[in-house]
């Protein structure tokens, strides 16, 4: 029966591309057209391949020429840091032979000091016990000077010029005593300086020894 027959499966609505009359359909041509199209979108999806991998590529090398860099600067820096350290070793060395050495060369002139104290002490005091004239006091001494030092002024018969000439040699006479007078004031100052440090090196070289 017909009903049992197959129908033809068309779609509704959608009606079969018309060909306009009386032209020729270059089959062909649309086949070139589209080859040439799809082999376009294949090249620039090609390009846009390299493209990226080339970026991605260069990426990568800069990145593993920072890593390198920053390895290179790290172990410059480690090289520097030990270099610094083991010059501050060494001087740590040398500073503590130094030391060392000055410690033991003040100690061998401590204890020569100490030796030619003792020394001194005891001819000191044997000096003295032979030596039987009696030295002249300091009072003496400064009397003694003063007294060579004194001038008779001898005046009266000298006329104006001539007092004036005194006068002033009179005064640089003066001033010399004063230069004079300062200097043994500093002696006199470093003298007893000197007495009181021999005083406190033979008490310490008594409980040394």
């Amino acid at each position: 029966t017909d009903d049992a027959k197959p129908k033809p499966n068309f779609v509704p609505g959608l009606a079969a591309p018309k060909i306009p009359d009386g032209e020729k359909v270059d089959f062909d041509d649309i086949q070139r057209k589209r080859m040439e199209k799809d082999l376009t979108e294949l090249q620039t999806l090609i390009e846009a391949h390299f493209e990226k991998r080339k970026k991605e590529e260069e990426e990568l090398i800069g990145l593993t020429q920072r890593i390198e860099k920053r390895r290179s600067e790290r172990a410059e820096e480690m090289k520097i840091r030990a270099e610094r350290e083991r010059e501050r070793q060494n001087k740590l060395a040398e500073e503590k032979a130094r030391k060392e050495e000055e410690e033991a060369k003040k100690r061998a002139d401590d204890d020569a000091r100490k030796k030619m104290i003792l020394s001194n002490l005891t001819f000191t005091g044997y000096r003295q016990t032979q030596s039987g004239t009696k030295k002249p006091t300091e009072r003496e001494k400064k009397r003694k000077i003063l007294n060579d030092r004194r001038k008779e002024l001898n005046i009266d018969h000298l006329k104006e010029d001539k007092l004036r000439e005194k006068a002033k040699d009179l005064w640089d006479w003066l001033r010399q005593l004063e230069a004079e007078k300062f200097e043994l004031q500093q002696k006199c100052t470093k003298q007893k300086y000197e007495v009181k440090c021999q005083q406190i090196l033979a008490v310490a070289a008594k409980d040394f020894l």
